[in-house]
């Protein structure tokens, strides 16, 4: 049986949806292990497939501190990847799904082990005439400065992972080679990269290389006996469709003043709430309000009046998928531009950027997310597109391409 090593690393929504495409792959017939950090296990073996553990936290990349203090957290986390992708490829694969963050330095790994790799990003990191990088800004700079813009993003990307590319190659007796000269070798060989988004949501770019492809969602692995927990269950089914509010991985230790204002903003607009406890600590009770864990967003959002979130871009796609207006409240990375995505298709409200956010603001969105008609019909006309697309079997397809000169059997 071929076998098939999925790397993914970050917060949930960087991995979860991972185990929906391994399992896809696994059905398909491939024997598949996901590497990825050890909080994500039970996720990986629930959907059928094998861990291998990645060291290092996921939020040891995102400390706060000034550019210099990130460049340097950054560096910290992927040179401990380095060293776990290593460890985790030498238990056998015979090609490599990577994905944005792991991408650099699986690289070194399949070159090492003369396998192929295909790319599964949940991010558009290809420069493009198109619009701006996604980690500098929603602000076009017209056609030549966003692609200028992109080139030199990438560089300062070839920077963070510069000491682990180094010490990488040199465990696996590569000869010495720069990150950047690395990725013009895959650019020039047109490796296949394919985006875990929707076309309707971001178009693939018009000066894109041929290899790079927008091909739809895949989702995170769902067991159909899965239900709501009773509570939430008992709340939903006891009133009007609530608002759901959540920050995921983002804003920790902030919890006390985020749910003050949640809760505010909740009781001005007349609205009820479910708020997701998350890194946060979200924490509020009452008639109106229920705080929860992690739950599936499949099962929650098509439930739900309208989704507060950081606009990453897995619960992003979640609430787009569920058809329910969205209020944006990007904190960080690429979470202003999947926010203005969804402001700009009118499927969200003006997104609030956290920094400014307050009860006032947060309740006069979430009037306008549920009051009016024209954010909740664009929600619904993009479920619809979300549905059609098969974003899991077109990967499925590239690998089968990907393992097409060898000869699969063992």
């Amino acid at each position: 049986m071929t076998r098939v090593l999925i790397t993914a690393a970050g917060s949930y929504g960087d991995v979860a949806p991972y185990t929906g495409l391994g399992a896809r792959l696994r059905a398909t017939g491939y024997e598949v292990a996901l590497a990825t950090h050890r909080s994500f296990a039970p996720l990986v073996e629930a959907a059928g497939l094998r861990f291998r553990e990645l060291p290092a936290s996921p939020e040891d990349g995102q400390r706060a501190g000034g550019r210099t203090e990130l460049m340097r957290s950054a560096s910290t986390f992927v040179h401990g990847l380095g060293g776990g992708l290593a460890d985790a490829a030498v238990r056998g694969a015979d090609l490599l799904v990577l994905s944005t963050t792991t991408a650099p330095l699986g690289w070194q790994l399949a070159e090492a082990m003369g396998i192929p790799a295909v790319g599964a990003y949940l991010q558009p990191t290809h420069p493009t005439r198109a619009f701006p990088p996604v980690v500098g800004g929603t602000r076009s700079l017209g056609r030549f400065g966003n692609r200028a813009l992109g080139a030199f993003s990438l560089r300062m990307v070839d920077r963070v992972y510069a000491d682990a590319v180094r010490d990488l190659r040199a465990r696996l007796s590569l000869p010495a080679a720069a990150p950047g000269s690395v990725r013009a070798r895959q650019e020039r060989e047109r490796w296949p990269v394919l985006h875990g988004f929707s076309p309707a949501v971001v178009p693939r770019p018009a000066d894109w290389r041929p290899g790079l492809d927008v091909v739809g969602n895949w989702w995170p692995h769902q067991d159909p006996a899965d239900r709501l927990p009773p509570e939430l269950d008992d709340f939903l089914r006891a009133g009007p469709p609530p608002v759901f509010i959540g920050f995921g991985s983002m804003a920790g230790g902030d919890g006390e003043r985020l749910s003050e204002i949640a809760v505010t903003a909740l009781r001005t607009a007349g609205l009820r709430g479910v708020l997701q406890a998350g890194r946060a600590g979200l924490a509020a009770s009452g008639d109106d309000v229920l705080t929860i864990g992690e739950v599936p967003h499949a099962l929650l959002f098509p439930k739900v009046a309208a989704v507060v979130h950081h606009a990453g871009a897995g619960t992003s796609a979640a609430a787009l998928r569920a058809g329910v207006p969205a209020v944006p409240v990007p904190v960080t990375a690429d979470q202003p531009f999947w926010a203005a995505r969804l402001a700009s298709l009118g499927a969200a409200t003006v997104p609030v950027p956290f920094k400014d956010l307050t009860a006032p603001r947060l309740a006069d969105a979430l009037g306008r997310a549920v009051r009016e008609d024209t954010h909740a019909r664009a929600a619904e006309r993009l479920a619809g597109t979300l549905a059609a697309e098969d974003g899991a079997g077109r990967v499925v397809a590239a690998v089968e391409r990907a393992l097409q000169p060898r000869v699969r059997t063992l």
